[in-house]
């Protein structure tokens, strides 16, 4: 039964002392979560409420079927930039046809999410490789921080890419309302100052709440600043997202790119925090989760989503027991939705603006950057080649050379695989590789060459020549 629901086997030995650090936790994450439920839509061109329906039914879906009690999901800002690509690839005229493509796309990620669990594909989640994954979300991020020009200047962008959109700003410089400029730029500046402070409330939620108090009581949609508007109030009702009108070439093409890179990065995510607190990530159960999380998203008209680093470290952090953390989450979210909605009609689209470009640049992994070029100087440039594709070329594109790039990684490293003369060292035991460890020594009469990889038909003549190689440096009489 627990393999099947999963959700069973975080309650049924349920301890009631448990209760007060998973409401504790669902508070926290529902806190954490109201930011970017707000924000990140607007990175695909949706309406705010379709963030919430995300984060709701997603918590909702990953508890049922999802095998962790500490793994949170949620939107994320590299699904988000994927799936804005793919519905630009779409013929979409109207806001409603948008939210059906994107809750179908969703629906379309966690089936293959299933299939894959099904298929125990869960490998696959490691198919990028870390510093190509790295360099691709660094991209990715720099993208999402030149898109957020037009929220933080008043004026309407129409360009994509990275230069065009700065060129474009230049060109319509008297257009830029700057009572958008200042409050954005201060509210930025409040986001940094919070990180610095390592504030205990979350950055994001306190430019929430202070733009909203800032724009009641100072009256700036009168001013001209653009505000969210209206949000319907209720939820969504189970519907499947009506896509008939769509090329299905593209909309597959699209989900298996969504699916790649949110399942990856979710993944490795899931995985680091796993390490940290000491629990063990099951690549294929988590498919599953992701699966029902998605699902469930994509029915109530949600997008897809994925781990999210940030409520996951809230819940770790308030020592949330079980799933029912990520329900009581959803379930004040829920709440939120349906009787404060009226509550963020007045926030700024200013302050979407600095809240995106935060994350965008906390997403900018210059660390791993460095790391990757101390250890691989070639890694490090297939980092840099992701990077530039998701820039240059667009989401999409650089999807494909992030897969061409670790394709072409994996073949070079096999084409010429690592190798070693082993040795010993006195008075311990096992052997050591003789360029590592100065003490070590080859045994007497022999030599030890450990080859680091697979002969294959492509690389057998360069095995051999090592082989050849070492032969010949061997001293007389060794074997």
């Amino acid at each position: 039964m627990t393999r099947m629901l999963p959700i069973a086997e975080g309650l049924l030995p349920y301890k009631w002392e448990w209760l007060r650090f998973d409401v504790t936790a669902g508070l926290a994450i529902a806190a954490v979560a109201i930011p970017s439920a707000v924000a990140y839509p607007a990175i695909a061109g949706l309406p705010v409420e379709v963030g919430f329906y995300a984060s709701i039914l997603s918590l909702v879906g990953y508890a049922l079927l999802g095998p962790s009690r500490k793994l949170i999901v949620g939107p994320d800002a590299a699904t988000m930039t994927v799936l804005a690509a793919t519905l630009a690839t779409l013929p979409l005229d109207d806001p409603a046809g948008r939210v059906a493509a994107a809750s179908a796309l969703a629906v379309m990620v966690g089936v293959f999410c299933i299939l894959a669990s099904a298929l125990k594909l869960g490998v696959v989640a490691s198919f990028l490789s870390r510093p190509i994954l790295v360099g691709f979300i660094s991209g990715i991020s720099i993208s999402i921080l030149v898109g957020q020009i037009g929220r933080l200047t008043g004026v309407r962008i129409e360009s994509d890419g990275l230069v065009m959109p700065l060129l474009e700003i230049i060109r319509k410089a008297p257009q830029i309302h700057w009572l958008t400029v200042w409050f954005g730029a201060a509210m930025f500046g409040l986001l940094v100052l919070l990180a610095r402070l390592r504030s205990p409330i979350p950055g994001p939620l306190v430019v929430v709440v202070v733009a909203v108090l800032a724009s009641a009581i100072f009256d700036f949609e009168g001013k001209g600043m653009k505000v969210i508007g209206s949000l319907p109030g209720g939820l969504p009702t189970l519907a499947l997202p009506d896509v008939a009108h769509l090329p299905i070439t593209d909309l597959v093409l699209g989900g298996a790119a969504i699916w790649l890179v949110s399942v990856s990065s979710g993944l490795v995510g899931a995985r680091s925090f796993g390490a940290k607190d000491g629990f063990k990530v099951d690549a294929d159960r988590e498919l599953t989760g992701l699966g029902g999380a998605n699902i469930c998203s994509g029915l109530f008209s949600g997008f897809p989503v994925t781990v999210s680093d940030s409520r996951t470290a809230i819940n770790l952090a308030a020592s949330g027991r079980s799933q029912l953390s990520g329900l009581i989450s959803a379930a004040a979210l829920a709440v939120l939705l349906i009787y404060l909605n009226h509550v963020l009609r007045v926030l700024p689209h200013a302050a979407l603006g600095a809240i995106l470009a935060f994350a965008a640049l906390s997403l900018i992994d210059l660390k791993g950057l460095r790391e990757t070029w101390r250890i691989s100087p070639m890694e490090f440039g297939f980092a840099l080649i992701a990077m530039w594709g998701a820039i240059s070329l667009g989401v999409l594109s650089g999807v494909v050379i992030a897969i061409a790039g670790t394709l072409l990684y994996v073949l070079l490293k096999e084409m010429r695989p690592r190798d070693a003369l082993l040795g010993l060292v006195p008075g311990r035991p096992g052997f050591y590789k003789l360029h590592r460890m100065e003490r070590a020594e080859p045994p007497p009469g022999m030599v030890l060459f450990m080859l680091q990889g697979s002969i294959l038909f492509f690389n057998a003549d360069y095995v051999r020549s090592r082989f050849e190689s070492v032969a010949k440096e061997a001293a007389p009489g060794t074997s």
